[in-house]
């Protein structure tokens, strides 16, 4: 019998030991490469670069008049070379550095300390920093809608350098890389503030600093090839995808809600968009529907992981009425030449998501309820100050700097063509070289 309860003893000590053996492997996994987030996140960021090169560029670039479109195309393609250099060297070490609640360090220069092993979470530090520089590729080349066709090739490329380094990578760290901001409760899922509120108030800046294009805004500046600027968009409505979803770093639930509800925001915008041109014009324009759902797209990116399908509904549809009146505004009151709406459409969306996220992130909203409020926020007015000071300061400091830097870049190189130059074109008097063969 005593033979007996010590062979009971030794089973259930080595089914003990079993147990914990079985666990451990799920204990290490932590710490380790989650593939199916690597593969998503590694896709993720083949579609933002997408969304610049070609989309973006084409969707600008259609919109120019013909003598302009080559410039169009090769200020974006440089902006992307460019900023992937300094993104490398220095501007990800700054923005995702340890440093403080302004502005990261010096720890990750050229990438230091990061090799194939490296990890951020639980996908490589290397991938983690390669979708991040495509979002610091495509925020400064949203800006060249707000001074195309006029300022000089060198100027722009002076401008987007020191603006990437001095407005870009500080807003970065702010929201993103463990800043101020981020510690209030912000709630910026994949850039409204970081993208698209700095994009478009420079762009408005750099409009008012340069003045508009000659003619405006008596003589009619059409869209040279719609079917260029359509093509585009499309780039940018697929692209999008890896934006928002890819914005969650993970192969799960948030990242397919992203981007559900970021294709309802831009259906929605789109048909707001159209429907509010065919009453108040008499005729639905292409333009139109494009430019409504890349404005539902940009006001429901800072919102896209904290909202649900029927608050991303609502936000489209204000971000169709909203962004179409700021654009009529500007052009025809206040008669300012942001020449392909940067600021009323992604300045105005990103201002109006950013704030919309402290809205429909409640959970009490019925069919409109998101999913909770930051940690530590226990209510929509709450939720909605933390917001409100995001979107004010952003525009301050975005505003403030970019000035600053248009004006130190004009008294080094000077800022736009001359009257005759811009007659003649950009693609010619920058580049010696046509868009087509006229």
């Amino acid at each position: 019998m005593g033979n007996n309860n010590k062979m009971k003893s030794i089973i259930k000590k080595f089914a003990g030991l079993l147990a914990v053996l079985c666990l451990l492997p799920l204990n290490a996994q932590a710490d380790q490469l989650n593939s199916a987030d690597t593969a998503w996140v590694m896709t993720a960021t083949a579609l933002v670069l997408f969304m610049t090169l070609p989309g973006l560029a084409m969707f600008y670039a259609g919109m120019v008049r013909a003598r302009n479109v080559l410039s169009v195309l090769m200020q974006c393609f440089s902006i992307a070379a460019m900023s992937s250099i300094v993104w490398f060297v220095v501007g990800y070490s700054l923005a995702f550095g340890d440093g403080n609640a302004w502005i990261g360090d010096f720890s990750r220069v050229m990438l230091s300390g990061v090799g194939r092993d490296t990890l951020s979470g639980g996908i490589p530090e290397s991938l983690f920093m390669m979708f991040q520089m495509t979002f610091a590729i495509i925020t400064p080349a949203l800006i060249v809608g707000g001074f195309a066709e006029r300022m000089k090739f060198s100027a722009m490329l002076l401008f987007s350098v020191i603006w990437l380094l001095l407005v870009y990578v500080p807003v970065t760290h702010w929201v993103w890389g463990g800043g101020w901001l981020s510690q209030m409760g912000l709630y910026d899922f994949a850039g409204g503030i970081v993208v698209h509120i700095t994009a478009g108030v420079a762009a408005l800046v750099a409009a008012l600093v340069l003045g508009p294009r000659r003619g405006f805004p008596t003589t009619a500046m059409p869209p040279h090839n719609m079917t260029m600027t359509i093509a585009g968009a499309g780039m940018l409505w697929v692209g999008w995808f890896g934006f928002n979803g890819g914005s969650a770093l993970a192969s799960n639930g948030d990242a397919a809600m992203a981007i559900l509800v970021t294709h309802i925001s831009a259906a929605t915008g789109a048909m707001t968009w159209m429907i509010i041109e065919w009453i108040r014009f008499g005729k639905p324009s292409a333009l139109g529907l494009v430019t409504g759902m890349v404005a539902g797209l940009g006001t429901i990116t800072p919102a896209s992981g904290f909202v649900g399908p029927g608050g991303a509904l609502i936000i489209g549809l204000l971000a169709g009425i909203v962004c179409f009146s700021a654009t009529q505004y500007l052009q025809r009151v206040l008669k300012i030449d942001d020449s392909l709406d940067v600021f009323p459409v992604h300045g105005v969306g990103g201002i109006l998501g950013t704030l919309l996220a402290g809205v429909f992130s409640a959970t009490t909203l019925g069919v409109f309820s998101g999913y909770g409020f930051a940690d530590g926020i226990e209510s929509m007015s709450g939720q909605f100050q933390v917001q409100l000071i995001g979107v004010l300061v952003t525009i301050v400091f975005t505003a403030v700097v970019t000035w600053g830097i248009l004006k130190l870049v004009e008294a080094m190189v000077g800022l736009r063509v001359s009257d005759e130059q811009e007659l003649e074109g950009l693609d010619i008097v920058c580049h010696e070289e046509r868009g087509y063969d006229l």
